[in-house]
Formats: structure tokens, C-alpha cells, sequence
């Protein structure tokens, strides 16, 4: 029989670390850590196998999980000497789930389970406490409520806010054992007015109630958004950890916390983190009260009077300590931890591998390959390329006004400027319409997730630095600044008030995730400079990868960006963007609309030395590297113009009678100009354009070596073919326009002649076409489209069901399709190598900066990957991370 149950503690481990797609990455670090002598509540995991098997099964739950549940419960009684629904001395329990990938806050979990009217007495006797019982309880009921029997949760915190109106109260911890009886007996009352029963008093009812909830919440909206977001499969389910209650609660002698072993934001090798005493976990990452710090240096840098952990539990933030730097070191990264303190005791709940800024992540890497805990090619491994994205932009201009309305927690880094808006909803609508937003929020819960990925920055009035939003926006990349107090919302009036002022929706504000300032109106934004860590770590993997990065860029200044993120050459220069310049479109309708191929050579004389110069601008920020230009690919009616207003203008600036525009406009209109005439077809019907273009490259090549001395390498490729004879044809025109410049210039240079593969026709004679091209490109946008059978531009409004229901693993627009296309793309290199040994390939659409693209592009051996400029240092990094993969 399959076992599904895995126990942890009291000196028993059924797992470990190495088992994290079995247990869940929450339950193998408990099994992990109780197995290296940690305290750790015993507990056991139902693991991720068995979350298939609920779903298949209907929700349902087999006899033979039942006989290893109680197997579990009986180990937990076991080593505490409580008994699970004893009235006398009872066992709680805490149910939580644990999927392979961290996925902090999207899916549920059950604290305190095992309260009833009799065990809250039980509990109330044994602990001397019956304040802490009857919270315990309230705490119980209300996330038990929310959770398990979903129920509206308002009901609960109105009650809990009236209760401490009436009394006078501020915190919840004001409230007496008188008090929280009485909070319990409403609370009951509020589940049974919605739910229709009393609340559940069996306590292995609740125990399957919560067990039921947090499988079922892996298929929740917020989880299926996350998972979508961070490409982590449905297929992988998530565990189940049922785990003996510590509570942080039980008086000033006790706490909860969460600390990182150094710092997730900047990478600082300091303790980080927030506790709170007299509370239990969900009041630090809800953000429900304003923790304290955990090290009296953080606080003192904040200014904060509260006592930090180090000063007013001095002997258990020592042990603390202590195991920071144990876990630290025994999993050789940085640790994100959650911990408990029962009447003066430290307990620890969870490890797992923190999420960070990329920037953090950065100087983590580093720190600690400097420090000799990890190798240099660990360190390359360790940071996500797709994390480097929040590095590559803008920040705020230190030297520009600020109109600061208030300062937070700067709780993630970066910057960001955008339309004020106060609900998830608004925000995904009006990011969906082209607009820069700022999702403003009293406190973000995981119902947000969708809202926060739509906005640009994140601002919160409650909550830290380790808060649902915090921890969130880090892990997205976006700027967040939380906890900002002085702040008060009215989300249903669309109104932000502070200091006196009011922002209300639609407003443009500025919020600075690295010093906590949210400023009104748009502050602007200065370059990155990308040096220190991001510069060790570059040049650590560029020693290690094989694959060339090269650039997409057709301006100069694309191509300078390129070249400071450690472009090796551009892979392609799209030549039409240049023909739609202001400055020559004129001349290009002359040419679309002559009459014969004579009229045709006038116009595209006056278009020579405009290409001639934008080739010679890209050839001298790329000398002595190589230039891929794809020569004119469009249909010639992209352009003309469309709309009626347009055609008396440009027929008077193009010199032509308006009717004699129209009917042109008319000829070359297309009913499916993706696969009409266009690319080599345009070549091949009029060879004069590629001559044109053939000649102006070599011509500002030879101009360019002449005056620099590094001869530029261009690339001259013919796009769309789909035939031999087509790339055959096409050669022929470059080579007579090379062979023309040089007798006139008396010069010459080295050059190739290629082609674009973006037909499945082109794959598959791959071999022919390789015995005329000298090099493959691979046009990934273009052979997705070609080869699904799906227009890119209309994907969006199905391709999300698509993904969600497993047709296709990710977004094959942005992620390669490796079972199809890149079947595809692994033939063609194969048949175009044995024809041509010496052939050379890459990719250049948008898949050339992708990571998990790249990775293929490593495997089957291409020779370079081509991606935007801002995404080279990612093609680098994911480049490298490759040839590592590929060494095993």
C-alpha cells in the first residue's frame, strides 16, 4: 500500500531535505531540522501524492489515510503526553500546507485546532491561563470560519473591533478572559447564522475539515494566479503538515517571529526579522499589529522605541542566534524561518531557502562564495535570472524634488510612480487598459495576488517588513512600502488621507521601496548602474557559459545598451523600423507606388544613404562584432495608410493623385498578411529593395572600417524562406551588390548570407537551405505561430485557459513550445549541420531571453542566443546556468 503519512520529531524523522517533492518544502526542512537535533513540535506530512489522489477521488478521503492520520496523531500524543480531544489536557493542532515551490501566503492553514467547549477548559486549567484559552479559541473559531467552512470573515474582525470600541481597548491584547468568552459566544452565534449548524465540536471532524481545506486551497484563484506567475505545475499538489501547537501567546514570556539569516532586501550578513510578543504567526505576516525588531542595531536604526528581541528576551535570542548561523550553514544558503517562544522556550517552525531581491540575491551569491561557504559556480546557479529584470530599469533621481507625503517601511526596493487605486479589481482593469498604477491597500492578503502583479508598487498602512505584502512584492520584483501608519484609507470613496492631504483614485503618486517615501505626483528616474556584485557575478558566469548573447536592436541606442549589458553582436536588426522614420516614409510610399522598377531604383536611391548611415551608427557602436540584419520583411501595404483622413496627405506628399494611392492601398491589401507577401517574397518580386539594402550595408561596413580599423561582421539575412531557391535567389542579389561596392570602393570585408527559419517547411529542407545559407537564425515568434497554427496577437484571449488546463505547460509566445517547436528547431540544426559542419545557428526572437528556452538552446548545441537589451544580462546568466546544467 502507498504510505502518504511521513512523521517528524521527538527523535523520529521519516524524511529529510532531499525529499522536498514528496513532502512538500515545509515538511521536509521539519524532518530535515528535527533530524539535526532542532526543536521542533512533533508532528507528521500527508504528502503531495496524496493531493492527486484527493482530487481524484473527489475530495474524498480513504480509509487507509484515516488509519495513518491517527498513526500520526498517536506519535504527536506520544511525545507531548496530551491527548487529542481530551477535555482534561488536550492536544491542538496546527494544519498547514507545504508545496514543493515556497508559495508564502496562497494557500490556507488552521492554528489551534482541537478547541471546543470542553478542551478550551481542559486548556484553560493546564496552562493556569484562561485569557490565553479563551483567545486561543476566539483565534480558532474565527480562522476555522474562514478557512474550512468559508464563511465572510468581516462578521468576525467587526465584532472583535466593537468588542475593543465598547471597552475602550486599542490592541487585542487588552482584551480580559471575561472578555474573550464573551467574543467566543458571538462568534459561535455568527457560524451559525451563516452556516446554518453550530460550530463543529468532534475534534477529528475539525481535523478532516482542515486537512479537506488546505488540499483544497492548491486549486484556490490565489494559488492558481501564483503558480501561473512563477511557472510552478498544478501537477506538483501540495503536502499537508498536521503538527503539535506552540504557543506564542501564553504572556509576556512568550512570542512569534519570523527572522531571515540575512537580509532579503539589501543582502546584508545580519540577522533580519520582526517578533511579536504575547501573539501567535498570523499576527506578524497579516500585519494585523506593528511588530518589533528582532536585533537592538535594527531598531536603533529605525529609531523604534520598542524593545527589540535581542534586549527584552536576551537568553532566547541568543539560542536563536545560535541556530541562524547552524541552519545557515548546514543548508549553505539564506534561511527564512519562523519561530515560537512558549513561556521562555524556543521552538522552531519552519526553514526554507528565503526569497530576495534581486539585488540581495546578488550579494548573497557572492558574499557567500567570498566567504567559501558555496563554490563560484554555485553562486552562478543560485540567482534567478528572470530576478535580474529588477535591476535593469530606473530608479528614482536622487537630485529631483520630492513632495513627500509620508514615510513606511521601505519593505521591497526599487521605485515606482502610478495612478492611485484602492482595490485589487481596479487595479488588474486599469493596468489591462495601458495604465502605471499603485495598488494602495490597509493590508494585502493573498485575495490580492492578481492586483498586486498589475501594479507597479505596492503601499500598505499596516504590516512590516516580513508582512504578506512585503514578502510578495520582494518575491515579484515590485517596490513596496509598508506599514506606512499615518495613512488612513477609504477604499469604498476611492480617498487616501495623510497629513492633512487627499489622494484620491486616479492621482498620480510615487512610492520609494528602498527609504519607505510615498511622494505625490511623478518623481523621475535615473539609469541603473550595474557594477559591483552584478559585475562579479557576470564575469563568474561568463567563464563558465558557452552560448554567445547577442542583442535584438536596430537604433544605435538599443545597440549601446546592448553592448553595456555584455552584448557579443546583434543578432537582429529589424530593417522595416528604420523605414517607417518620419524622415523617409515619403520616400518608401514613392517606391510602393511607382509604376515600374524604374520608378522603384529613383525612390530607393533617395533611401540609400538613410540606410547607409543608420548602418554605419550600429556598425560603430558594434565594431569588430557581428551584425545580423534581416532585410525588409513586412508587406508593403503596412505602409500605406488606412484611414480616410490619411490619404490626402500622403498622396500630396508622396507627389500622387489620391485615387491612384487608394487603388495601389487596395492591390496590396491582405486577408492574412502574416503568411501573405512579405519577406523573401518581397524580394524575390522585387530585387531592387534587397539590392538597395545589400548595398548600403556594405558600404557603411567598408566606412566603418576604414575610419575605425575594426572591421564590423555583417550578417546578411533573408527572412521567410521556406525553398532553396529562394535563399539561392536572394544570395545572388547580396553577393552581386558586394562584389559591385567593393570594385568601387576598393575594399572589402568579410560577410555571410543566411536565413531566418520561421516556416516548418524551412525546418524540414533545413538541409537543402544550408547548402546556399551559411547561417540559421531561428525566428521563434514567427515558426510558434506558423507551426501551432495560432496568431500571436489574438493568443491572449485563450491562451491563459490554455495554460490553466494544462494544454500547454507555459505561454509558448514565452516560453519555447520544446515538444513542437523545438522539435523543429533541433532537426534543422541537425540537417543543416550535416550539410554545412561549419554552420551557424541561434535563436532571435523573444524566446532568446527566456531561461528555460535558453536552457534547450544550450542542449542541442546552437551557437548564440539573441534578446533585447535589457534582457542580455539575463541571457548570460540563464546561458551559464545552462552549461552548468549541461555539466551535471
Amino acid at each position: 500500500m502507498t504510505q502518504y503519512v511521513y512523521r517528524f520529531g521527538g527523535g523520529v524523522s521519516d524524511g529529510g531535505r532531499g525529499d522536498r517533492n514528496l513532502l512538500g518544502g515545509k515538511g521536509a526542512n521539519l524532518a530535515e531540522m528535527a533530524s539535526i537535533g532542532l526543536p521542533v513540535p512533533p508532528g507528521f506530512t500527508i504528502s503531495t501524492e496524496f493531493c492527486a489522489v484527493y482530487y481524484d477521488e473527489g475530495r474524498a478521503f480513504p480509509k487507509g489515510l484515516r488509519d495513518e492520520v491517527a498513526t500520526g496523531i498517536a506519535h504527536i500524543e506520544g511525545v507531548t503526553g496530551k491527548t487529542f480531544g481530551d477535555p482534561a489536557d488536550p492536544l491542538l493542532v496546527s494544519v498547514r500546507s507545504g508545496a514543493r515551490a515556497s508559495m508564502p501566503g496562497m494557500m490556507d492553514t488552521v492554528l489551534n485546532l482541537g478547541l471546543n467547549d470542553e478542551t478550551v477548559q481542559g486548556l484553560a486549567a493546564t496552562s493556569g491561563d484562561a485569557r490565553f484559552a479563551w483567545d486561543s479559541y476566539r483565534r480558532f473559531i474565527q480562522m476555522y470560519s474562514d478557512v474550512v467552512l468559508e464563511l465572510d470573515h468581516r462578521g468576525f474582525e467587526d465584532a472583535l473591533d466593537i468588542a475593543k470600541e465598547d471597552r475602550g481597548y486599542f490592541l487585542d491584547t487588552d482584551l480580559t478572559a471575561e472578555d474573550l468568552q464573551a467574543l467566543v459566544a458571538e462568534y459561535k452565534g455568527l457560524v451559525e447564522a451563516q452556516w446554518g449548524k453550530p460550530f463543529p465540536q468532534d475534534v477529528h471532524d475539525q481535523l478532516w475539515g482542515a486537512v479537506g481545506a488546505v488540499f483544497g486551497s492548491w486549486q484556490s484563484e490565489r494559488a492558481k494566479v501564483y503558480r501561473r506567475l512563477n511557472d510552478i505545475p498544478a501537477s506538483w499538489g501540495t503536502a499537508v503538515n498536521v503538527q503539535a501547537m506552540v504557543f506564542g501567546n501564553m504572556g509576556d514570556t512568550s512570542a512569534t517571529g519570523v527572522a531571515f539569516t540575512r537580509d532579503p532586501a539589501k543582502g546584508d550578513r545580519a540577522y533580519y526579522g520582526e517578533f511579536l510578543i504575547n501573539a501567535q504567526g498570523e499576527d506578524v505576516v497579516a500585519g494585523i499589529r506593528t511588530p518589533q525588531y528582532l536585533t537592538k542595531a535594527s531598531r536603533e536604526a529605525a529609531g523604534a522605541k520598542p524593545a527589540s528581541m535581542e534586549e527584552a528576551m536576551p537568553v532566547v535570542f541568543t539560542e536563536l542566534a545560535k541556530v541562524f548561523d547552524l541552519l545557515e550553514n548546514h543548508y549553505r544558503d539564506m534561511q527564512d524561518i519562523e519561530f515560537t517562544v512558549q513561556q521562555g522556550k524556543l521552538w522552531m517552525l519552519q526553514t526554507r531557502s528565503g526569497k530576495r531581491t534581486a539585488k540581495a540575491a546578488l550579494k548573497i551569491a557572492v558574499d557567500m562564495a567570498e566567504e567559501g561557504l558555496i563554490t563560484r559556480e554555485e553562486a552562478v546557479a543560485r540567482v534567478d535570472p528572470a530576478a535580474l529584470d529588477q535591476l535593469l530599469h530606473p530608479t528614482l533621481d536622487p537630485a529631483a524634488r520630492r513632495d513627500v507625503l509620508t514615510k513606511g517601511l521601505p519593505a521591497s526596493p526599487g521605485a515606482a510612480s502610478g495612478a492611485a487605486v484602492f482595490d485589487s479589481d481596479t487595479a488588474e482593469k486599469r493596468a489591462a487598459a495601458g495604465e502605471s498604477v499603485i495598488l494602495i491597500r490597509v493590508e494585502t492578503s493573498p485575495e490580492d495576488i492578481h492586483g498586486m502583479h498589475a501594479a507597479r508598487g505596492i503601499l500598505t498602512a499596516r504590516g512590516g517588513m516580513t508582512s504578506h505584502a512585503a514578502v510578495v512584492a520582494r518575491g515579484m520584483g515590485r517596490p513596496c512600502v509598508s506599514g506606512a501608519g499615518t495613512i488612513s484609507i477609504d477604499a469604498k470613496a476611492g480617498i487616501m488621507r495623510v497629513a492633512g492631504r487627499e489622494v484620491r483614485e486616479g492621482d498620480i503618486v510615487t512610492i520609494d521601496g528602498s527609504t519607505g517615501e510615498v511622494m505625490m505626483g511623478a518623481v523621475p528616474t535615473v539609469q541603473p548602474e550595474l557594477a559591483g556584485d552584478f559585475g562579479t557575478l557576470m564575469v563568474w558566469a561568463d567563464g563558465v557559459r558557452r552560448l554567445k548573447v547577442r542583442a535584438n536592436a536596430e537604433t544605435p541606442l538599443d545597440a549601446k545598451v546592448a553592448r553595456e549589458f555584455g552584448a557579443e553582436g546583434i543578432g537582429l536588426c529589424r530593417t522595416e523600423h528604420m523605414f517607417f522614420d518620419a524622415a523617409r516614409i515619403t520616400a518608401v510610399r514613392q517606391m510602393i507606388l511607382a509604376e515600374d522598377e524604374a520608378g522603384r531604383r529613383v525612390a530607393l536611391e533617395k533611401l540609400l544613404p538613410e540606410q547607409r548611415a543608420d548602418f554605419i551608427q550600429l556598425f560603430e557602436v558594434m565594431a569588430g562584432l557581428p551584425v545580423t540584419i534581416r532585410l525588409l520583411d513586412p508587406p508593403l501595404h503596412e505602409f500605406l495608410p488606412h484611414e480616410e483622413a490619411e490619404f490626402a496627405e500622403v498622396a500630396s506628399a508622396a507627389g500622387v493623385d489620391i485615387d491612384v494611392l487608394k487603388r495601389r492601398a487596395a492591390e496590396l491589401h491582405e486577408f492574412n498578411p502574416m503568411l501573405g507577401h512579405r519577406g523573401c517574397r518581397l524580394g524575390v518580386t522585387y530585387p531592387e529593395i534587397y539590392e538597395m539594402q545589400a548595398r548600403a550595408i556594405f558600404e557603411a561596413a567598408i566606412a566603418v572600417a576604414e575610419k575605425s580599423g575594426s572591421a564590423p561582421i555583417p550578417e546578411v539575412m533573408i527572412p521567410l524562406v521556406a525553398t532553396r531557391r529562394e535563399l539561392e535567389l536572394m544570395k545572388a542579389v547580396v553577393d552581386k551588390a558586394a562584389q559591385a561596392v567593393f570594385a568601387d570602393k576598393g575594399a572589402t570585408i568579410e560577410y555571410l548570407v543566411g536565413t531566418m527559419i520561421e516556416l516548418p517547411r524551412a525546418a524540414l529542407m533545413a538541409g537543402e537551405i544550408a547548402e546556399v545559407g551559411a547561417f540559421f537564425s531561428f525566428g521563434t515568434n514567427d515558426l510558434t505561430q506558423t507551426t501551432l497554427g495560432v496568431s500571436r496577437d489574438d493568443a491572449a484571449r485563450f491562451l491563459t485557459t490554455y495554460v490553466e488546463r494544462g494544454i500547454y505547460a507555459r505561454d509558448p509566445f514565452v516560453s519555447l513550445d520544446i515538444e513542437g517547436v523545438g522539435q523543429l528547431i533541433e532537426m534543422a540544426a541537425e540537417r543543416g549541420r550535416a550539410t554545412r559542419p561549419d554552420i551557424k545557428l541561434g535563436i532571435c526572437g523573444e524566446h532568446g531571453g527566456d531561461p528555460a528556452s535558453i536552457a534547450f538552446c544550450e542542449k542541442i548545441g546552437l551557437d548564440y542566443v539573441s534578446a533585447s537589451p535589457y534582457r542580455v544580462p539575463i541571457a548570460r546568466l540563464a546561458a551559464a546556468q545552462a552549461a552548468l546544467a549541461a555539466k551535471g
